[in-house]
């Protein structure tokens, strides 16, 4: 899929962040993504793998945490 099927998929769906977060990595303001990999970026399972490669494409780190790593950044931010 290329980056323009994806946008246009994206406009259709109105999910406009994800847009702003390809915008962010074509400017170079996006260096990392932070994902928990069992919920992905997207529903849409298809959509949520070709927009992570465009993503990394672009340049773009993602890296994937745990449940479990979320709950503790969580419970730190407590103290």
């Amino acid at each position: 899929m290329t980056k323009e099927e994806i946008l246009a998929i994206l406009e259709e769906k109105q999910l406009t962040d994800v847009i702003e977060l390809i915008q962010d990595a074509e400017t170079g303001d996006l260096e990392e993504l932070e994902l928990v990999e069992s919920l992905g970026l997207l529903w849409d399972e298809t959509l949520n793998r070709e927009v992570l490669q465009l993503l990394e494409s672009m340049g773009v780190s993602i890296i994937y945490v745990t449940d479990d790593d979320e709950e503790g950044e969580e419970d730190e931010g407590a103290d």
